[in-house]
């Protein structure tokens, strides 16, 4: 299997939104965020499915080398093998890759957030960041677009911590804000335990708000140079956007579920948004 056979099949295993996205761009384009995108979901896998923290830390710290040596021209993994080609194309720098494992290594470290201060640390590393190289392989031409990428990387982050609430509470895991969490009087053995409450209802009302809030903030950002370019990113928004409504609809019943879209209707999200320019 060559690299670019791996990082493709890496990304259509993953099931993921952003994976829609991405049948939509040019040639080029498509290979160098697959190929970053399967980076990110290798690192990202080490801290999901890696049980032994310290196992889990050894192999961060083994990508944090191979980053290193990829960018000194010796990659040995297939998805940097893929990846190197297209680092002078777009503009993608080793601390950008860097950060990503940075973010990686803070869910081995840190399992809940005092404030939402600190939250956003967190989600810049692995979202904004992430968001950041993706709008300059898409064609970023402006620089007020990256503003609007790490925005938007927030919103997607904060989308994801609302569906994967109760999965995310069986690896041990809260991101929900501490202060948020007293806030609500919701208690962290209430969600550990899948107990749905009006408290709890009105606790990822507030995060919801908040997240559709970047998302407008987002939007606005987006300078219109930029917007056709930048077409990849609002199909996902509109992707993730809907799945935030579909979660805000069901009452917040994540605790003992995963709540997602049919790939078919992810694909005519996107295809809405390709064809018609429709959020």
């Amino acid at each position: 299997m060559s690299p670019d056979q791996y990082v493709q099949q890496k990304a259509a295993a993953s099931g993921s939104s952003f994976y829609y996205a991405f049948l939509f761009l040019p040639r080029a384009r498509r290979a160098a965020i697959t190929a970053f995108y399967a980076f990110c979901r290798e690192v990202d896998d080490v801290v999901d499915e890696v049980s032994d923290a310290g196992v889990a830390q050894a192999k961060l710290a083994w990508w944090q080398d191979e980053v290193a040596k990829s960018f000194a021209g010796q990659p040995s993994h297939p998805v940097m093998q893929a990846l190197v080609p297209h680092v002078a194309a777009y503009g993608i720098e080793e601390r950008q890759l860097q950060a990503v494992i940075e973010g990686c290594q803070m869910d081995l470290e840190q399992a809940r957030y005092p404030d939402f201060r600190s939250l956003q640390r967190y989600c810049h590393l692995v979202a904004g960041v992430v968001g950041e190289v993706a709008a300059r392989i898409f064609g970023q031409t402006h620089e007020a677009t990256t503003q609007y990428a790490h925005k938007l990387g927030l919103a997607f982050q904060l989308t994801n911590i609302i569906r994967d609430v109760g999965e995310d509470a069986m690896r041990g895991r809260i991101y929900l804000p501490v202060s948020e969490l007293q806030q609500f009087d919701v208690k962290a053995q209430e969600i550990t335990q899948r107990e749905y409450s009006d408290r709890f209802a009105t606790l990822m009302r507030f995060q919801a708000e908040r997240a559709h809030m970047f998302y407008d903030e987002a939007l606005a950002l987006l300078p219109d140079v930029d917007r056709r370019a930048q077409k990849p990113g609002l199909m996902m928004a509109s992707i993730y956007r809907t799945l935030l409504r579909e979660i805000e609809a069901d009452g917040f019943q994540v605790l003992h579920q995963r709540i997602s879209l049919t790939p078919l209707r992810k694909f005519w999200l996107a295809w809405k948004v390709q064809a018609l320019g429709m959020l």
